[in-house]
């Protein structure tokens, strides 16, 4: 239909403005708005209570519990035991619809709480990690996301009768990893179908930070989170007498080398403009005399890259550097790569498709692109096999300066309780807005 020049602006903004509104109806802002606020009391105590009582991966037994009676409590079909001690909670809409799932991690650190912030939850609580008494501490916010997820299942819950599909609440153990030769977290969860039955068709997750504002969500699409894979070099050569090694062959000095070689991996053979990456030796051992040559030498390292191809490179050209360099010297090297955790991938089109639901309920600038950070995130196990969204949500307290934050993993870390609200709306949205207009 063609209309009149004079008509055709008038005919567009009442388009627009019927399609705003449209869009707020189906996804009902107020509603959610007023659903977290009166679940944000709860949030905050459910996560003082977690925080009290910290629990090391795969041993969240009463996490689980606690979560589990939540869900239930709300009418969920609650499966439990899964990679262990994982919780799934399904809701089922009233009307039919595609399935999205929301992802929360449970699990603490072995780290003893400083409470520099006389925090009457602060954890007191001790246990026995690889033969050592350590301390409990929740040092990453995992308790936080748990209660702002077990928030979010209580506010959709209301809404289940307009709900356009499924949600399925996936509450994870062991992200910090599991025992050494376990599989465990979210590649155990994925192995033992927590994405089938219903097929789930995106899922949302988010991590709060400590040195990001109250207030604020960043994102970033494709790699937001580097993959960690480590790696052991042994290099072997011929013992000799330290005042004579040219008996020998010195795998001291081969392995030298080898260290020096390794940093042109990344700064001289990739393409860092693509993606970043980092090439880290740990730990060298080897020899027990200051007068022998040993006969071999351990090194050990981890390997962060935010582009998958690059991280393949990274493997081949750490292999073919360390065995070279020993084969020149007469010495071998014997290269292991254990493959940790992949790259946290946000789905480009998933990512822009929801930035909107984001902006609504943050506001726009307080939704920020963000740098990819090359610490990893277990998470990157559901996004490889389907669209995910992961995000950063702002636990710092309005003011201060992120320098001053204390770091993620350390016994001072802190989070600002009031940012748990946002968190909750977030989450909360992305279902909803997914459910009703799911990607194509």
């Amino acid at each position: 239909m063609l209309l009149p020049n004079r008509i055709f602006p008038l005919f567009v903004s009442f388009l627009a403005l019927a399609t705003a509104g449209f869009a707020q109806s189906a996804t009902a802002p107020s509603q959610l708005d007023q659903l977290a606020d009166k679940v944000e009391p709860k949030v905050i105590q459910w996560r003082r209570d977690l925080h009290q009582n910290p629990e090391l991966g795969n041993f969240e037994v009463k996490t689980a519990e606690k979560i589990a009676k939540h869900l239930k409590s709300l009418g969920l079909e609650v499966k439990t035991g899964v990679a262990r001690t994982g919780v799934v909670g399904i809701l089922k809409g009233g009307q039919p619809g595609p399935v999205v799932a929301l992802r929360a991690d449970m699990d603490a650190l072995p780290v003893v709480e400083n409470n520099t912030h006389n925090l009457p939850f602060a954890s007191k609580v001790k246990t026995t990690f690889e033969g050592q008494q350590v301390g409990v501490m929740h040092a990453c916010g995992h308790d936080a996301h748990v209660a702002m997820l077990m928030g979010v299942a209580e506010v959709l819950s209301v809404m289940k009768k307009d709900l356009k599909g499924t949600v399925k609440f996936i509450f994870q153990p062991a992200e910090e990893g599991s025992a050494p030769g376990q599989v465990g977290g979210a590649k155990l969860m994925v192995q033992e179908g927590v994405l089938e039955s219903p097929k789930v068709d995106a899922i949302f997750g988010l991590h709060i930070r400590s040195d990001v504002e109250v207030g604020t969500i960043t994102y970033r699409p494709q790699g937001m989170m580097a993959s960690s894979d480590n790696f052991k070099i042994t290099v072997k050569g011929q013992q000799a007498h330290g005042g004579t090694p040219w008996m020998g062959v010195d795998p001291i000095v081969t392995s030298a080398y080898i260290v020096t070689a390794l940093q042109t991996i990344v700064s001289r053979q990739m393409d860092v403009t693509n993606a970043g990456a980092v090439l880290t030796v740990g730990a060298i051992n080897g020899g027990v005399r200051a007068n022998i040559v040993p006969n071999q030498v351990e090194m050990i390292g981890t390997i962060r890259a935010l582009d998958v191809p690059m991280q393949l490179q990274i493997h081949e050209r750490l292999k073919k550097t360390a065995t070279s360099i020993a084969t020149g010297a007469g010495a071998t090297a014997e290269v292991e790569i254990q493959e940790m955790t992949p790259v946290t991938y946000n789905h480009e089109k998933l990512t822009a498709h929801m930035l909107p639901s984001l902006q609504r309920v943050a506001g726009t600038s307080q939704v920020k692109l963000t740098k990819p950070v090359t610490i990893a995130e277990d998470y990157a196990y559901f996004q490889q096999k389907i669209p995910g969204l992961y995000l950063f949500l702002g636990g710092m307290p309005k003011g201060q300066d992120p320098a001053t934050a204390p770091s993620h993993h350390t016994p001072d870390f802190y989070i600002e309780e009031s940012g748990l609200k946002l968190g909750v709306k977030a989450l909360a949205a992305l279902a909803v807005d997914y459910l009703n207009n799911p990607l194509k």
